[in-house]
């Protein structure tokens, strides 16, 4: 049983290994639809931001404006249009800190979502170079695995057409010695047979004959 569950394991990872390149470029493609989508967040907080910055700037104007027409009642005893004015100013410098703190927490907003944005981006493209580097690394070994396949098969044949071309030199020696063998015993056979005629014909003699010693014998005492 813990074979077979260390077996499903081992096929298990097998399927996720083969799948993992496929994961990790759609992790890149879903990183960086997520990195756009956050980019065109930060631009409109930066809009709304840039609004808000107008609003304060435009209110602040109208309370510096409002404040002049206050004075100037106040100069010609219209203490009650000058109460007037100082509630329009009031209601002004209302809607004046209201825009001034969107605008901040907008500015806020904004500078961490520049700095997620910059880590993300760190972030993607460290990703982005790891299946590059993955996918190199994949073909590279896919290559070279190819090639000593290859090499493992041409060896394997090499190897056999070696083996047969030992065993074809053997048959040619083999039968080179053999005919080498029929020639000298052609060669002996055809002395043979000369000796034989020679001895017939009285011009040779295969055995020494006593008058022949007793002759040479002679010979020998004279010299």
């Amino acid at each position: 049983m813990t074979a077979l569950r260390g077996g499903v394991n081992e096929a298990g990872e097998a399927i996720v290994d083969s799948q993992a390149l496929r994961i990790l470029d759609q992790e890149v493609r879903d990183a960086s639809q997520a990195l756009k989508d956050s980019k065109d967040s930060l631009a409109e907080i930066m809009a709304r931001q840039k609004v808000a910055e107008e609003k304060c700037s435009g209110l602040k104007q109208k309370v510096e404006e409002h404040e002049g027409y206050a004075i100037k009642a106040l100069e010609k005893g219209g203490d009650e249009l000058a109460h007037k004015v100082a509630e329009k100013i009031a209601d002004l410098e209302n809607q004046l800190t209201q825009e001034t703190e969107a605008a901040e927490g907008f500015a806020a907003t904004a500078g961490k979502m520049r700095t997620a944005i910059k880590q993300t981006e760190r972030n993607l493209k460290r990703l982005k170079h790891q299946v590059d580097t993955v996918k190199a690394t994949e073909n590279v070994q896919r290559a070279q695995a190819a090639v000593a396949e290859r090499h493992s098969g041409s060896h394997s044949k090499m190897r056999t057409a070696m083996d047969s071309l030992d065993r074809i030199k053997e048959k040619q020696a083999l039968k080179s010695a053999q005919m080498s063998a029929a020639s000298e015993l052609a060669e002996e056979t055809s002395d043979a047979s000369l000796q034989t005629k020679l001895e017939e014909a009285g011009i040779a003699s295969s055995t020494n004959s006593a008058d022949s010693i007793l002759e040479r014998l002679k010979n020998k005492k004279s010299k």
